[in-house]
Formats: structure tokens, sequence, C-alpha cells
């Protein structure tokens, strides 16, 4: 008799590629799971989803990589490092410190070309304080900044507005950054309500929808 057909059957749940299988079907369909493993497993891959799709951006994404090129030029690179992907609350997809640091958030993309209207907003926010000295507790220095990141990053595109259920053929553009910005200042700490952070708003519309730097026109 052959000593190798009368070994024992392998016990496929004693094998190693059974057992790897069996905690990626767990993990995906959450049997087996903890409501914490399993949370802590989604939280996982939108880190590594969110981490591919930001290198992709700053290596291949033209209006990402224009930015960077003008924020080099200006004086301050963003290293990879400075462009973190983290967990936020539902209002908001990314957000920029005057440290130098942007956070997207890595939760609320629901596709590269968002997470790319996003980085885009955030690096001209990063490219205002560079070149311009913003002081973000002033009320017009923050509108200006919101109005030019809003028209210039994509965030007011007709088709993200019609996802937003905003859709309009008058004036749609001008429309929805207005809208943004407003929302954007009226959460900064010294902005006591809504009327100041439209006025503010209003007060520098002209010269700061106007200003396309570092782009030539609208992107």
């Amino acid at each position: 008799m052959d000593p190798a057909s009368s070994a024992p059957a392998t016990n496929p749940s004693e094998s190693r590629a059974f057992r790897r299988w069996l905690k990626k079907a767990s993990l995906v369909t959450g049997l087996g799971l903890t409501a914490e493993e399993r949370e802590r497993y989604l939280e996982e891959q939108k880190h590594v989803r969110c981490e591919k799709w930001k290198t992709e951006l700053s290596s291949y994404s033209p209006p990402v990589v224009f930015m960077l090129k003008h924020l080099r030029l200006s004086g301050c690179a963003v290293p990879p490092s400075n462009i973190v992907c983290g967990s936020c609350d539902s209002t908001r997809s990314g957000g920029f410190h005057p440290s130098g640091v942007i956070v997207l958030c890595q939760g609320h993309f629901g596709s590269k070309r968002h997470m790319q209207d996003t980085l885009t907003h955030e690096l001209i926010h990063m490219y205002d304080h560079c070149k311009f000295n913003v002081d973000w507790y002033n009320l017009r220095h923050h509108a200006c900044s919101e109005i030019r990141a809003n028209s210039l990053s994509g965030d007011c595109r007709f088709m993200r507005e019609i996802g937003r259920g905003n859709a309009s053929f008058s004036k749609q553009h001008q429309a929805c950054v207005r809208r943004r910005a407003i929302l954007s200042v009226r959460e900064n700490p010294k902005c006591p309500d809504e009327a100041a952070a439209e006025r503010a708003v209003n007060e520098v519309w002209e010269s700061c929808f106007n200003d396309t730097r570092p782009f030539d026109e609208i992107y």
C-alpha cells in the first residue's frame, strides 16, 4: 500500500489558507465578529483606500499636481506626511490647519473624484495661507479663501450640485460658491451669526471670485 494514500486527509479547519479565508469572510460579512471588531475593520479599509487615492491623486490628478507644484514654487512645499487620512465628524470631508496640515476625512468619499475636489479645495486654502498671510479669524480673509476654494476646486461643478439637490440653470456656480462660503464662515469661532458670515462674503465677493490664482481660469 502506498503510505501517502493511507495518510489522513488534512482537516480543512486546520489549513492556514482556510483559516485566512474564514477570517476574511467574517470581516466582510460581520459573522462571528463583535460590533467593535467589525467597526475597526471597516475603518481600516477606509484608511487604506484613502491613502491609496491620496497617493494616486498626488501623482496623477491635474488640479492636485498643479496646486502642489505652485505651493512648492511659492516656498510652501507639501510633503505627503502633511496630507493625513483620518476619521472626522459627519459634517465635513476635509480640513486645513494653518500649521500646514490637510486632513482628508477617510469615510466621507464616495469616489476618487470627490476626494480630488476636496484635496484641491484644501490645497487652495494652503496656497492662500502661504501667499497672502491669511488671518483665519478675520471673517473677510476667511470668506475670500472660501470663495476661491469653492470656485476653483470643482466643489461647485454642476453634477456635484445635482447630487446635493441644488441644481439651477441660472448662475448655478456663483450660487453654490456663495452658499458654501457662507456656511464655512458661519463656523468660524469669531463669527457671531449667519448675517455676519453673509456680510463678510458679500464684501469681498467681486475681488475674490474673480481671483483665480494660481489657475488661469475656473477649473
